[in-house]
């Protein structure tokens, strides 16, 4: 995405990595989202209702309440739904010969770069519903204040090869993994 002299700069150049292609995240990624969304967003409204329910009385609450509650609920969990691909498309990481690349950020968009002599510890993790989409998470822990670099959502056999090629850049340039 490096522009020739003449073109002006787009706002994605900054987001960019030198040289190299994003290797994006597994479409399990987003089936994972797209089904735990409504999920997770409509328990936790009925939860709320139901308290709103209990605590002030069904008696007691006026006839709109509920009907815009629901309303309210649909339009968030579709708003979300519609976000979800979005948001999944603007994840990526680019592994380049000293560093890695991680971008992601809809609204806010975040750019950080790990040199391998950075990074002490490289761990693989799978939750039960990660497994259930045979996905895991690839995390980096670093020297820096920030921590820990989280990769999500990636290919169970990705992950391991991820894992491996950062142990393997880590030893050669003797860092401190």
């Amino acid at each position: 995405m490096t522009n020739a002299p003449d073109q002006t700069p787009t706002l994605d150049d900054p987001f960019a990595p030198p040289g190299v292609a994003w290797q994006r995240l597994s479409p399990n990624y987003l089936r994972m989202k797209l089904v735990l969304i409504p999920v997770v967003w409509g328990l936790l409204f009925a939860a709320v209702g139901v308290a709103v329910t209990i605590f002030l009385g069904w008696d007691r609450l006026p006839s709109w309440l509920p009907w815009s509650a629901l309303a309210a609920a649909v339009a968030w969990i579709a708003w979300r739904m519609f976000r979800a691909p979005r948001v999944f498309r603007r994840w990526g990481y680019a592994e380049r010969d000293e560093d890695v690349y991680l971008t992601s950020g809809l609204w806010w968009r975040s750019l950080q770069c790990v040199p391998y002599g950075r990074m002490q510890l490289v761990e693989v993790e799978a939750g039960p519903l990660d497994r259930a989409f045979r996905l895991a998470s690839v995390k980096m822990v670093t020297s820096s204040t920030s921590g820990t670099i989280n990769i999500p959502g990636l290919a169970a056999a990705d992950a391991a090869a991820l894992r491996d090629r950062l142990i393997s850049r880590g030893e050669q340039q003797q860092a401190g993994i």
